[in-house]
């Protein structure tokens, strides 16, 4: 994580108020910017807020405050400096310039720096270093002169009078196509096993980090999912079949959302976010306890937006209500949300309510319709059982009469195995 050595870094945080932003909102992002820097190892030893019209080109800041910044490090012996925007190549450069020893990082970097630390899966693993690479690349410097011990056989090595930056820029798109290409293979197995699964009703839990949606997957199964009360803990997608009051489900948790997700990583972890997109139900898991859940809100609603998710239907649940201490928030939230449901994942309060609002979902533009099955075709039988809801079954001498809800198209396939002149 961040460290030196031993030592854990001190930091300083940089916001701007500009645009439409009040000083309420940046100060909520400093907050959050010092969860992300705790999390990635940093202590954080205090921060700095410039009102400003619009970004300063050159430096973020303006140039009296890069002086006060300057101050602020020697007095406070900052080893680092974090600015809540993602900083242009050219201000990261100016600023490393002034700033001199204090390292100087943005948003998106820390956010990848975390990404990298927690990641354990091959994909994620995978998609976080893409995501590295295409945001270091315009960033380049001769401090990249590493990447040469990466260098192969044929073909790698720089021509004359080529930079040692130039082979550097070409070592990183050279890295950057060949993990496109394992994310490919990655993606195509995870299809394959999508298929197999494509008559199961499926629920996507998404939502902002540490909105207890990992605490939900835990309690509606043995997933066993790591709950910290850190954000992005999990960044692996885990995927459970779940029974809720004998309906069977597969219910799948994402990592998790924050404002100002860098876009090279959502379009690196756009493979793993397909289960969102292959989901019938969408439960938006959100803090409702966070004085910000409304724009918590909003950015989980912006990143379903950019994995081009509209038409799903979800339900958004309010978590921790027993945390909340002004029963107004409470009103308001299911005044302005009608199709929320309020509940406390810790204390398992409403849990029977959310269920019943997912098996709600479950039932809309579900056929019921009545099959007769062979005596011997058990095999079909029990398919229905996994993936269809049996609400009865009798036997006469002929036949198996059983009565399923279903949706349309399971319906179709299993007609198909069905004999016409026999049904």
């Amino acid at each position: 994580m961040i460290e030196t050595g031993s030592t854990v870094e001190k930091a300083l945080l940089v916001g701007v108020v500009h645009g439409r932003q009040t000083q309420e909102q940046v100060e909520e992002n400093l907050k959050e910017l010092a969860l992300l820097a705790n999390t990635a190892g940093a202590d954080v030893k205090g921060e700095i807020v410039q009102k400003r019209t619009e970004i300063h080109a050159a430096l973020y800041v303006g140039k009296g405050k890069v002086e006060e910044i300057v101050s602020m490090v020697g007095m406070l012996k900052v080893d680092l400096v974090i600015f809540d925007d993602e900083l242009t190549p050219a201000q990261t450069k100016n600023l490393q310039n002034l700033l001199k020893k204090a390292r100087v990082i943005d948003r998106s970097s820390l956010i990848l720096d975390i990404f990298m630390h927690h990641a354990s899966s091959k994909e994620s693993k995978t998609q976080v270093e893409l995501a590295q690479l295409q945001y270091l690349l315009p960033r380049l410097t001769r401090a990249w002169t590493h990447l040469e011990r990466q260098r192969g056989g044929t073909g790698t090595r720089g021509g004359m009078g080529e930079t040692q930056i130039e082979v550097d820029r070409r070592l990183i798109r050279t890295r950057i196509s060949t993990l496109k290409s394992e994310l490919g293979k990655i993606e195509r197995q995870r299809d394959t096993r999508r298929k197999n699964r494509d008559d199961m009703y499926k629920v996507a839990l998404v939502g902002y980090t540490n909105a207890g949606k990992s605490s939900l997957m835990n309690l509606f199964s043995d997933a066993e999912v790591l709950v910290e009360d850190k954000l992005f803990a999990t960044l692996d997608t885990t995927v459970r079949k779940v029974v809720l009051n004998d309906h069977p489900v597969l219910l799948s948790d994402t990592v998790g959302f924050i404002h100002k997700l860098p876009h090279h990583l959502v379009a690196s972890f756009k493979s793993t976010l397909q289960e969102v997109q292959e989901a019938d139900l969408i439960l938006k898991v959100i803090d409702l306890s966070s004085s910000q859940y409304e724009m918590h809100l909003e950015t989980v609603n912006e990143v379903l937006m950019d994995l081009g998710v509209s038409e799903q239907e979800t339900i958004t649940v309010f978590n921790k209500i027993d945390l909340v201490q002004d029963e107004r928030v409470l009103s308001i939230a299911q005044r302005e949300h009608t199709d929320s449901v309020m509940v406390s994942v810790l204390k398992q309060i409403n849990i029977h309510g959310l269920e019943q609002a997912i098996l709600g979902k479950r039932r809309a533009g579900y056929i019921v319709e009545t099959l007769k099955l062979d005596h011997n075709q058990h095999k079909l039988l029990a398919y229905l059982h996994r993936n269809t809801e049996v609400l009865n079954v009798d036997y006469d001498e002929d036949h198996l009469v059983v009565s399923i809800r279903a949706r349309e198209d399971v319906l179709e396939q299993v007609k198909k195995q069905i004999n016409p002149s026999e049904d």
